[in-house]
């Protein structure tokens, strides 16, 4: 284009690419390999929790339909779970064989049990489901308890009155140093006469 001609290409620079070439198409065969294996082993994963799953058909059966604590299902990710609840799961270890059941909490995560067993998971989810239909009784027992006496109104209503009369009296005192501390700062910055 400016006056420059191209310089024809050595043989061994020809030979470059097609190494390259085989290169390039030697690692995606062995990517593509991988792939296919871990593929593989989370379609096994998948299998053995829809498997659990439908052990677990007869335990959800059991619980009344009113019930809407627990929300069962496979997620399809990078590691599938079968989720029992919002904050508890069961997902395969890293043998892929392993059934991991585990709660998240406010500390991380708790492992409620491990197995290779399908049937102790099992057992596991039943008595956790159990204490978690236990604990929602007790929440449900201690908020039907209202206020229900006529004394217990009326010294709710006395405390009421209490707290309107201590913010009243808290905004008038502030209103005062307020007023105070703007007067004090118009003396003290006005240049004497």
């Amino acid at each position: 284009m400016f006056g420059r001609k191209p310089q024809p290409a050595s043989p061994a620079a020809e030979d470059q690419p097609a190494r390259l070439k085989d290169a390039i198409r030697a690692a995606r065969i062995e990517s593509a390999e991988r792939s296919s294996v871990v593929v593989d082993l989370r379609d096994a994963e998948l299998a053995r929790l829809e498997l659990l799953n439908e052990a677990l058909d007869p335990l959800f059966a059991d619980i009344p339909a009113d019930i809407e604590l627990f929300d069962r299902g496979i997620s399809h990710g990078d590691t599938p779970r079968l989720w029992v609840d919002v904050i508890a799961h069961i997902a395969m270890g890293r043998d892929k064989r392993t059934y991991r059941f585990v709660q998240d909490g406010r500390y991380g995560r708790k492992i409620i049990a491990e197995s290779l067993e399908p049937d102790d998971i099992v057992d596991a989810v039943t008595k956790y489901v159990a204490r978690r239909l236990v604990e929602r009784e007790r929440a449900l027992a201690q908020d039907s308890s209202p206020l229900t006496s006529p004394q217990d109104e009326r010294e709710a209503r006395v405390l009421r009155s209490r707290r309107r009369w201590r913010a009243f009296r808290m905004f008038v005192l502030g209103l005062a140093i307020g007023t105070a501390v703007v007067i004090g700062a118009a003396l003290l910055l006005t240049p004497p006469s």
